[in-house]
Formats: structure tokens, C-alpha cells, sequence
């Protein structure tokens, strides 16, 4: 009885916050299509997912930054920009290409900065120099990691550029278990 007391004790110990661990995954978006009446524009954003360690609250957060009116007018002219928080279907359709567990106080860091892009001082848009790549971009550098060239207009080959400065972070597929085949694994992203 004692045995089983210690053994419940230890697993308790064990099975608290920490275990917990956030999870940054950078992503880009094919864009160039309509879905839904809409046209989507390619675009970079970041994913946390995760629980906190201190306290063990879970995390589920997306954004990206983008044009609050988006139109041919911005290929001359800066413009406001807005931090978007985009759905799961979205976020399912991208493409990963970085993924990193961080600390709290660098997701929070994270947090904080994507509060500042969404601010007066930091929501200036400007396709060619400040989008949705250097706003992943400035949060990539955040969290520890080197970024390739800016400023960019193709968020997908800034964020290959970026992966292949970061071997660690790169995305890589998850292995499929014994005995599963590739097509019952489900689709793979494109180009890997």
C-alpha cells in the first residue's frame, strides 16, 4: 500500500505543468487562389501551440500581418496593417517550414510583439518592405532563430532561406508508425 501511495505521488509530481511546453511553428501560405468568394495573397504567419510550464494553461494562438485594406493601390503606397488571427482551416493549409519549442517568457515575448505590430507605432504596412515576412521575420529573431534576407516578397522561399540557416528548426516530417503506408500517413506538405 505504501509502494502504490509513493507511485501515485511520484506520478502526480511528474504529470503537472512541468511538462508543459510551447511550440512555435512558422508557416506560408500558398495564396494565389479564391476560396470562398475571396482572393488569397501568399502569406507568412507563425502558430503557438502548447501549454504553458508555470502555470500549465493551454496555448493556442495564430497570427500573421497583413494590409487592413489590401488592394493595387499598396503596390505604390504604404498603408495600415492589421495583425490577423487566422482560423484552423487556414493555418491547415499552409505550408510548415520551422518549428521550435520555446520557453514561456519567449512566447510571451512573442505575444507582446505581435501586440506592438497591432499597434499605432507598429502597424505601418508596406508590401515591399514591412508585411507579413518581416513581421514572422522579427518574432523568428524573438525566439532565437537567424532569418534570411529581407525584405521579401515570396514568404515561402524567405522561410526556406531561413529554415536551411536553421538545421535544428527546420520542419521536418513526423515519421508514420510501423506498418502505416504513406498514403494512409495522410497528404505530405508540397515540395517535401
Amino acid at each position: 500500500m505504501r509502494r502504490a501511495g509513493w507511485l501515485g505521488l511520484l506520478l502526480l509530481l511528474f504529470a503537472g505543468p512541468a511538462w508543459a511546453e510551447v511550440t512555435l511553428t512558422f508557416y506560408a501560405h500558398p495564396g494565389a487562389r479564391v476560396r470562398d468568394g475571396s482572393l488569397l495573397f501568399p502569406h507568412a504567419f507563425v502558430q503557438a501551440t502548447g501549454a504553458l510550464d508555470d502555470t500549465g494553461d493551454p496555448v493556442d494562438w495564430s497570427a500573421g500581418f497583413t494590409a487592413r485594406n489590401p488592394g493595387p493601390q499598396l503596390l505604390f503606397v504604404r498603408g495600415v496593417g492589421v495583425v490577423a488571427y487566422p482560423d484552423s482551416r487556414y493555418v491547415g493549409e499552409g505550408r510548415p517550414y520551422l518549428k521550435l519549442t520555446v520557453s514561456d517568457a519567449v512566447y510571451r515575448a512573442v505575444r507582446e510583439r505581435a501586440a506592438w505590430w497591432a499597434s499605432p507605432e507598429g502597424s505601418v504596412y508596406d508590401l515591399r518592405r514591412r508585411n507579413c515576412i518581416s513581421f514572422v521575420a522579427d518574432l523568428a529573431r524573438l525566439a532565437g532563430l537567424q532569418t534570411a534576407a529581407e525584405p521579401s516578397m515570396k514568404p515561402g522561399t524567405f522561410l526556406e532561406a531561413t529554415a536551411a540557416l536553421n538545421p535544428l528548426a527546420a520542419w521536418r516530417e513526423e515519421t508514420a508508425p510501423e506498418g502505416v503506408t504513406e498514403a494512409a500517413a495522410g497528404p505530405r506538405p508540397e515540395g517535401r
